[in-house]
């Protein structure tokens, strides 16, 4: 099959969909589309998902090549993270959606009723403290912890350097444990010594 646009720059082809033609996000779509397909899967671990944040993110360098500045960084690495961007919307849109099925379901039987209080309320506390973090902290810790991406990974995912990425974990960690140190709500309380 012909590829018409084949032989533009990245950057030449989002200055084309900038002027909404639709065969430059195609060429765009099948220079990158495997590849944030791969970016997507590995931060859902889900197909189904992944090719939704796939389409989310293609649509967002749709709608917004206009506000692309190539003296700012390489086309690929924008298309790729907005591709990122929706995965990591995706992962929070879905961790509402099951919290929201939580609260409605039945307790599990067969567990210390205190301990499940106790874990629940620790993992609320947790939630609650994330959501006080500036985005870039929050971001860079919940696909550290709840994506399973390395550092390295992140810096090259989000197109920073690994120092930031390592700056922003740490003022993240350090802002946590300042959040859940709140007197009365000890972390290290055990509930089978009440």
């Amino acid at each position: 099959m012909s590829r018409p646009l084949a032989h533009l720059s990245d950057e030449a082809l989002v200055a084309l969909l900038a002027r909404s033609e639709q065969s430059a996000l195609a060429e765009l779509y099948d220079r990158y589309g495997r590849i944030a397909y791969g970016l997507a899967l590995r931060v859902l671990r889900d197909e189904s998902l992944a090719e939704d944040a796939v389409q989310e993110g293609f649509l967002a360098v749709w709608r917004t090549a206009a506000r692309f500045m190539p003296e700012r960084g390489k086309a690929s690495t924008w298309i790729l993270t907005l591709v990122h961007r929706r995965a990591v919307d995706v992962v929070r849109r879905e961790e509402r959606r099951r919290a929201d099925t939580l609260e409605h379901a039945p307790e599990p039987g067969g567990g210390d009723v205190h301990e499940d209080a106790w874990l629940r309320l620790q993992r609320e506390r947790v939630q609650e403290a994330l959501k006080q973090l500036p985005d870039p902290q929050r971001e860079a810790l919940e696909l550290a912890y709840y994506g399973g991406f390395t550092q390295s990974e992140l810096a090259e995912r989000l197109g920073q350097p690994i120092g930031t990425i390592k700056s922003r974990m740490f003022a993240g960690l350090a802002r946590l444990r300042e959040l859940l140190g709140e007197p009365g709500l000890e972390m290290s309380w055990n509930p089978s010594t009440t």
